[in-house]
């Protein structure tokens, strides 16, 4: 078993290992690490260090499984100032994750800001309680829980930080850090017990306003369901130094 989510196996394919496995399923990832991989894609077919990524929305197209991933990508729409980027994820010849990534140039003159704290991080934190969740990302990924906790309700505020690469021998972006965790919202604030319930999300958004600094990536995530319709997760995204974006998830919320 290597030490990385993915595993290059040549030729735009990649294999992921145990550390994709979401806690669903253990024939399925997570939604994480291929949302991680597809903004790894987005800024290598870019190519340009001039630009940020504003936006990025994952579309989850089907259960991702542990298993061989093709990768393609194209500029859909190239610019001097802004530029859209799309990436695909496919399996077994069908498109199973699909990414479009806002760039905007990045800026280089100063510009007035409101500082704002970010939550803060724990110390320490005792060993993650997985519950009814299946393991494999969640231990692959290190959790400080700020407030609440995984299987407990309501909205909860988490600190997370990647054990491993995403790759081999390659250091992770601040995107890349920042999707590998975004999509875990619906999960550090979950409203219902996943041994009775589904709320899983066809997709994920994320709005940045800046890059990340350092490791360690903040959710101030809550989870609202009403009767009768779809849910909606929403995470504050912060690092060390204050917020820096926003993620959203959509939800499908249905009885085992």
């Amino acid at each position: 078993m290597t030490d990385a989510f993915y595993v290059p196996l040549g030729d735009d394919r990649w294999q992921p290992t145990v550390h994709t496995t979401g806690p669903w399923d253990a024939r399925f990832q997570h939604g994480g690490p291929p949302s991680a991989l597809l903004g790894r894609e987005v800024e290598r077919r870019s190519g340009r260090e001039d630009m940020v990524t504003a936006r990025m929305t994952v579309e989850i197209l089907g259960a991702v499984p542990v298993g061989e991933l093709l990768l393609s990508s194209r500029v859909s729409r190239p610019g001097r100032s802004v530029e859209l980027v799309q990436a695909v994820l496919s399996a077994g010849g069908r498109d199973v994750a699909r990414a479009e990534a806002w760039r905007v140039l990045r800026t280089t003159e100063s510009v007035p800001s409101r500082d704002r704290a970010a939550p803060s991080l724990p110390a320490q934190a005792p060993a993650v309680e997985l519950g009814d969740w299946i393991d494999g990302y969640l231990s692959a990924v290190e959790w400080r829980f700020a407030t609440g906790r995984f299987g407990e309700p309501g909205p909860s505020t988490a600190w997370a930080r990647l054990r491993h690469p995403l790759v081999p021998d390659e250091e992770p972006t601040p995107l890349v850090r920042v999707l590998a965790v975004a999509d875990s919202g619906n999960g550090v604030s979950s409203e219902l017990s996943i041994k009775d319930w589904q709320f899983i999300n066809p997709e994920l958004t994320v709005h940045l306003h800046r890059e990340a600094v350092g490791e360690w990536v903040c959710l101030d995530a809550r989870t609202a369901i009403s009767p009768g319709g779809a849910g909606l997760a929403t995470s504050v995204l912060s690092d060390e130094q204050g917020p820096l974006g926003v993620g959203a998830q959509s939800l499908l919320v249905a009885p085992r």
